[in-house]
């Protein structure tokens, strides 16, 4: 059996820019249209969505149908909660709301096998090849080749930012300027100095400790975002999407204008 490498991975090591869409819904064939639209891959929430394991292993199959890298945002919780989002073979999981550098040293222990961590081993699911591939190789694939995503969103996060990128063992920051903007009393104002510092910061620290940078959305012109080294953009949510198109549909229809969807901006980080 041949374990599948992430799509992002490769993407950014051959000099790509690569991009994902967020799915609030929990149907796979919505999987499979963004498989379809050749986005690099998929943004699966299950922070703040109804989900459970059995649909989530099918939102990954469809996934891997179309090499699409599977990002899980999982629920903040034990080792279990973490790691079995990887034994469904989701490429990433994305743990929000991580706040200081001891516990991104705790989530790299959690989620990495040796040397890097101290995860227990299970090679009997798919990300194993259900007991069919090697153990050296299956440690290393999932040391290499699966991605831990570290999302920094509040002021606390932002004190030690350059602390916890400096923990080794993980691959990416994704700065969150919807709940910060919240944090600091400025709901949604994404454009604020006070958030767009914060953002540069995220990334000066992502930069000098050589992590890869994720943003949530298209937050600000393209050219500047790559300029402060951001790489991996999350183009949109198929909620707003569809939103979008519905209300569209309708207000032509009725002859009257289209109804916004009701978000904190054009983006995913919901």
């Amino acid at each position: 059996m041949i374990l599948r490498p992430s799509r992002i991975l490769r993407e950014l090591r051959n000099g790509a820019n690569p991009c994902t869409l967020k799915l609030n819904l929990n149907d796979p064939r919505v999987i499979e249209m963004a498989g379809l639209s050749g986005a690099s891959g998929v943004w699966i929430c299950n922070e703040h969505v109804p989900n459970d394991w059995s649909n989530l292993e099918h939102q990954v199959r469809a996934a891997r149908l179309h090499d699409l890298d599977s990002i899980v945002r999982v629920s903040k919780g034990s080792y279990s909660d973490y790691v079995k989002a990887f034994e469904l073979d989701a490429t990433a999981i994305m743990v929000p709301h991580v706040t200081t550098a001891e516990e991104a040293r705790k989530l790299v222990e959690m989620t990495r096998f040796q040397p890097l961590g101290r995860r227990p081993i299970d090679g009997g699911n798919i990300d194993g090849g259900f007991c069919q591939v090697p153990i050296k190789e299956y440690l290393h694939h999932s040391n290499t080749e699966k991605i831990l995503i570290f999302q920094i969103e509040s002021p606390e996060a932002l004190a030690q930012v350059e602390e916890i990128a400096a923990v080794p063992g993980y691959d990416v920051l994704l700065f969150g300027p919807g709940d910060f903007s919240h944090l600091i009393g400025k709901a949604g104002q994404i454009h604020d100095p006070e958030v767009v510092a914060a953002r540069k910061r995220v990334a000066a620290a992502g930069r000098q400790h050589g992590k890869h940078l994720m943003m949530p959305g298209m937050i600000g012109p393209r050219r500047e975002l790559e300029e402060e080294g951001w790489r991996i953009f999350n183009l949109g949510a198929d909620v707003l999407c569809l939103g979008s198109a519905f209300n569209q549909l309708v207000s032509d229809y009725l002859g009257t204008p289209a109804v916004a969807p009701a978000a904190v901006y054009n983006s995913s980080d919901k």
